[in-house]
This record gives structure tokens, C-alpha cells and sequence, in this order.
């Protein structure tokens, strides 16, 4: 995945497009942009819409042995945090966590994590729980500032049979696929709005036939 772009007004582009990847035989590569859909509870003022696009290539093998391995590589663009966001400076995001499901008919067996830049001391890591994979890091991410997300490698084991397909996860704001916290100055002074966000569509954006 390659390229992952914010568009303002947003308050974030998730290194994204956190979708599985795998190499093996021919890659297929995916490019698609991935639309956000955000809300921002912010104290006061109540809940607020926010939208984030975001572009993404991602590649995959076409084809798989049943049982047979594969990778699939996610490698994020750098990215910018808006300075100003509805008239407020916004001072800091913090507490990213983006999540994707592990595909159907694979198993999860490790991720790798390198590079990335400007998101804070504490080094993003990558969890697996109940079948969903979790990129996170505290942060802070000043406002106005440019990041990059590291390259994700997730190493999977093939099923029997069918396709594996990869895609974020997030279908609501109660199930988000991408949260974080932002801190803005206002008038009422800082403000910690939590928000949530899922892909909206959700796109596939590769498939890979196990046989």
C-alpha cells in the first residue's frame, strides 16, 4: 500500500490502508483511494463530522497453494497533519490504532514493521486479537506536521481452498476501523475529541484464488 494521502480538512490519513499483505508467485498490486468516514466527540459542541481520504496501493500474489505462505506489503506514503481544523489550531493527535481483519481462509502468522518517521518515541507494533490485526502507537503527532507510516509485512498460511481477500475493518462509528484522539485549542480552551472512523465503502482491494 502505497501512498496514502490526508486531504483536508482532515485530522488524519492512517497508514493505511492496513489491509494484509502477500507476495508470492506474480504479485497483483491494488491502487484505490479509501474514504473515511469520521466522527470527532468533541466536549461542548457534541459530535462532529470529519472525512479522510486516503490512497493506497496494495499487492498481492494472484494465486496461492492451499497451505502454501504469503505475504502481503503495505508501504505508506508520508502524510500531513492539518494545522487548523473548523477554525481551531490543532496542537496534537495521539493514540492511533488502525485495524484490519485477518482474511478468510488464511492464517495469521507474524508481521514486520519498518521505517516510518515523526509519530512519536514509542515505536508502532502491530497485535493480533480475535481475528483482527491492530497497527497502534501513542503518539504525539503535532499538528502541521508530516509522518509516515512504517511498511507492513504480514506473513500468512494459505487455507485449503477459496480466496483470501484483503480489506480494513470498520463498519460504524460504534465498530471502528481507525480511532484516534485529537487535542485542538478553541475558545473554551484545549479540547480532547476521541474519534472514530470507518471505511465508507469499504473496498476489497485484492484477491488471491488458494489452488
Amino acid at each position: 500500500m502505497k501512498a496514502l494521502r490526508l486531504s483536508r480538512p482532515r485530522l488524519i490519513a492512517l497508514a493505511a490502508a492496513a489491509v494484509l499483505p502477500l507476495t508470492l508467485a506474480t504479485p497483483a498490486s491494488a491502487a484505490t483511494t479509501i474514504s473515511f468516514d469520521c466522527q470527532a466527540d468533541a466536549p461542548v459542541v457534541g459530535p462532529q463530522k470529519v472525512a479522510l481520504d486516503q490512497d493506497a496501493d496494495v499487492t498481492a500474489p494472484e494465486t496461492v497453494a492451499p497451505g502454501g505462505t504469503l505475504d502481503v506489503v503495505i508501504d505508506p506514503a508520508p502524510n500531513t497533519v492539518p494545522g487548523e481544523v473548523s477554525g481551531n489550531t490543532v496542537k496534537e493527535i495521539n493514540t492511533f490504532a488502525l485495524k484490519f481483519p485477518v482474511p478468510a481462509n488464511s492464517t495469521y502468522v507474524s508481521a514486520d514493521l519498518a521505517g516510518g518517521s515523526g509519530l512519536g518515541s514509542t515505536a508502532p507494533e502491530i497485535a493480533v486479537a480475535d481475528g483482527v490485526a491492530t497497527l497502534s502507537f501513542p503518539g504525539p503527532i503535532a499538528g502541521g506536521a508530516t509522518f509516515e507510516l512504517p511498511t507492513i509485512t504480514v506473513h500468512l498460511t494459505a487455507g485449503d481452498s477459496g480466496t483470501i481477500e484483503t480489506k480494513l475493518a470498520g463498519s460504524s462509528y460504534d465498530d471502528p476501523g481507525l480511532t484516534f484522539q485529537a487535542i485542538a485549542s478553541s475558545i473554551i480552551g484545549d479540547v480532547t475529541a476521541p474519534t472514530a472512523c470507518f471505511p465508507s465503502p469499504s473496498p476489497v482491494f485484492t484477491t488471491t484464488t488458494i489452488g
